[in-house]
């Protein structure tokens, strides 16, 4: 059946008029909404649920609101307004004109660029596709969906920009993106973290927090790519990220208040005691932070970087929020990289900074996530207690980069593998940590009503009170 394109996928790249664009998104979207059946939220489809679409770029038309069946969603494809004058930022070209379509020896590695971005976007859905089952509360049920339905319209926004731009390529791509399932053995996720399982609310807060923070700062990477529809799609998606983050953030502060709820009644900050009293302890927590950081920071990928040299050498990747810099080439310049000696500790090295690109946008994320760690230490500081919560140093429990299988403890210093498999139970979580996260989970689903090892929400959504029926079961 046609597509009426206007109504069902709202948009403003004028799909209507592009035959033979709508021909192959008519092919790719009955396979989109059947992978939405059978790995998306899992027996949710005939609930309706308090989200927000985005029906235009502006504020009014990217927040509509109203009751939706996400079967029913309208995954839009938006681009932010283009500036017919903009000129590329950085690089090799920079001051040329931005680029309206792909350059041709550049077609493979900025396809390869959308599609490692395009697959972590129904990668997270599907790790968190059975976490409905265990809601703390309907108004947390509800945030979950909004991410789960807005990852699928940034897929959409890939796809759109493979079938678009890339032809036969793009297309056979895109199925593919459809193809990989997170924590397949034979078809994994393109990306190491994309496979972790999420079976619990404190994972999926840590996630939304640390991993869709690594999301941000690679996107506002991209967004200063030389290719305009690349960079316009990307400054669209920042919207919508921010609210994946914001779940992450007040998400992990209503668990930290409601463990110094639970201390407060108790008298004692005894981790065994708060657990007992079904919160989740600082420690615990701590562990949980420990873990999920260092999974994200493993998402930049390598600190010394032929590829991201490339890539910001020929445009196809600036740095976050380019224009702050002064230096926009980068040639001749040198960054000082830390890195392992065996058998002498830690050496610093000299490597030019194209080839440091990775590692600068990680120290910018370690920077950004450090303002969470401040405000959640705040409330610990004001309840009176004398514990603190400390993001690990990035040398530790890395899998990718110089650091990648070095031993280290949390402050950084390399120490015995003896040592750090002794210790690494305080650490990193456990798995009597997880059963005992996981016994928490008991789905709360009456409005207004929260489980015991998490606070109430501040504000409602959208203006509406916290005892709103968000999804209607």
């Amino acid at each position: 059946m046609a597509i009426n394109y206007s109504e069902k996928i709202p948009n403003n790249v004028n799909l209507t008029d592009d035959r033979t664009l709508q021909r192959a998104l008519e092919h790719w979207q009955p396979k989109f909404l059947q992978w939405w059946q059978t790995m998306g939220p899992s027996d949710f489809a005939g609930a309706d649920i308090y989200l927000r679409t985005a029906i235009g770029v502006d504020a009014a038309g990217w927040a509509s609101y109203g009751q939706v069946r996400m079967p029913d969603y309208r995954w839009g494809i938006f681009l932010a307004d283009g500036d017919p004058a903009r000129t590329i930022g950085f690089g090799d070209h920079m001051g040329e004109p931005a680029w309206q379509q792909v350059p041709g020896e550049l077609r493979s590695p900025l396809r390869r660029l959308i599609v490692t971005q395009g697959d972590t976007e129904p990668a997270s859905v599907e790790q968190q596709r059975l976490l409905g089952h265990s809601c703390p509360s309907l108004y947390d049920l509800r945030n979950l969906f909004q991410i789960n339905v807005e990852e699928g319209r940034h897929l959409w926004a890939m796809v759109y920009l493979l079938h678009a731009y890339f032809g036969r390529d793009g297309r056979e791509e895109a199925e593919e993106l459809l193809e990989r399932h997170s924590g397949d053995a034979d078809k994994p996720r393109i990306l190491g973290t994309f496979n972790e399982p999420v079976t619990d609310w404190l994972s999926f807060f840590m996630f939304t927090y640390f991993t869709d923070r690594d999301g941000k700062y690679q996107l506002k990477s991209l967004a200063e790519s030389a290719f305009d529809p690349l960079a316009r799609t990307m400054r669209f998606m920042l919207t919508e990220e921010a609210h994946h983050m914001f779940v992450g953030e007040t998400g992990l502060s209503r668990v930290i208040k409601r463990a110094l709820e639970v201390m407060a009644e108790l008298g004692t900050d005894d981790a065994m005691a708060v657990r007992n009293a079904g919160a989740i302890d600082l420690p615990t927590f701590q562990r949980y932070l420990n873990f999920w950081f260092s999974s994200s920071l493993d998402l930049f990928g390598s600190e010394v970087s032929s590829n991201a040299a490339s890539s910001f050498a020929t445009g196809l990747k600036g740095r976050p929020d380019e224009a702050q810099y002064d230096d926009h080439r980068c040639l001749d310049v040198a960054f000082e990289l830390a890195q392992p000696d065996p058998g002498r500790g830690i050496r610093t090295e000299s490597i030019p900074l194209r080839n440091a690109m990775n590692e600068v946008l990680r120290t910018s994320y370690v920077r950004d996530c450090e303002l969470g760690l401040k405000r959640w230490n705040r409330q610990l500081e004001r309840a009176g207690t004398g514990q603190r919560l400390a993001l690990p140093s990035p040398r530790f429990h890395r899998t990718i980069g110089v650091w990648a299988g070095v031993p280290c403890d949390p402050g950084g210093a390399i120490i015995d593998e003896s040592e750090y498999r002794r210790r690494e139970g305080e650490w990193l979580p456990t798995a009597a940590d997880r059963a005992f996260v996981k016994s928490l989970m008991q789905r709360v689903v009456a409005p207004g009503k929260m489980a015991g090892w998490i606070g109430a929400p501040e504000r409602g959504i959208n203006n509406l009170p916290i005892e709103y029926e968000y999804v209607r079961l």
